[in-house]
C-alpha cells in the first residue's frame, strides 16, 4: 500500500514537468541553431621524417682531458709551481677569505699578521706562501702584502699574476 502512494506521487511528480513552461525557450533554441552548420578545417600534410646524421664523431671532444694535457706538454714557458715543496698553513684557505690585520718588524725584517678564516693569526714574511693560487709573498709595506701567484690560464700554461692583500678597513681605523 505504502508503496503504490509514493509510485502515484512519483508519478503525478514527473508529469508536472511535462508542461508546456518552458516552449519559449525551446522555440529560441530553435531559431538559433538553424543557420548553424558546423565546418571542419582539413588536417595539416603531414611532412616525412627526414634523419640527420651525425658527423661530429671525427672532432676533438672539448671535454677530454687529453686536450689540456696537450696543451700542459708543450708549455715551452717553464714556468711552473714546485709541487714537491712542503705546502704551508695559508695555502689551505682562499686569498679573499684572508685578512691582514697588522705588522710587526723585528731589525729589519717586517713581517706582516693574517687572520685566518679560523680565527688564528699567523705572520708572514717575503717568501712566504699563502692563497690556493700559489701565492709567494714579494713585498710588505705597513698597508698591504704584495704577492706573485702562480695560476693556469684557459690555454693550459702557467702564467704569473701580481695580486695584494690590503690592511683590513676595520684595523686601519684603530
Amino acid at each position: 500500500m505504502k508503496r503504490t502512494i509514493v509510485l502515484m506521487l512519483a508519478a503525478l511528480g514527473l508529469t508536472g514537468c511535462f508542461g508546456e513552461e518552458n516552449s519559449d525557450l525551446k522555440a529560441w533554441m530553435k531559431e538559433q541553431s538553424d543557420g548553424l552548420r558546423g565546418k571542419v578545417e582539413p588536417l595539416p600534410e603531414v611532412k616525412p621524417y627526414t634523419p640527420f646524421t651525425y658527423d661530429g664523431f671525427s672532432l676533438v671532444d672539448p671535454f677530454r682531458p687529453s686536450k689540456m694535457e696537450v696543451a700542459k706538454r708543450s708549455n715551452n714557458s717553464g714556468l711552473a709551481p714546485n709541487m714537491n715543496r712542503p705546502r704551508e698553513v695559508l695555502e689551505n684557505y682562499d686569498l679573499e677569505k684572508l685578512r691582514m690585520v697588522g705588522t710587526l718588524q723585528q731589525g729589519k725584517v717586517i713581517q706582516a699578521l693574517i687572520r685566518a678564516p679560523d680565527g688564528n693569526l699567523y705572520r708572514v714574511k717575503p717568501g712566504s706562501y699563502m692563497g690556493q693560487n700559489f701565492g709567494m709573498v714579494t713585498g710588505i709595506s705597513e698597508a698591504e702584502v704584495k704577492l706573485k701567484e702562480i695560476v693556469e690560464d684557459s690555454g693550459g700554461d702557467w702564467v704569473e699574476r701580481e695580486t695584494a692583500l690590503t690592511l683590513d678597513d676595520a684595523e686601519q681605523k684603530k
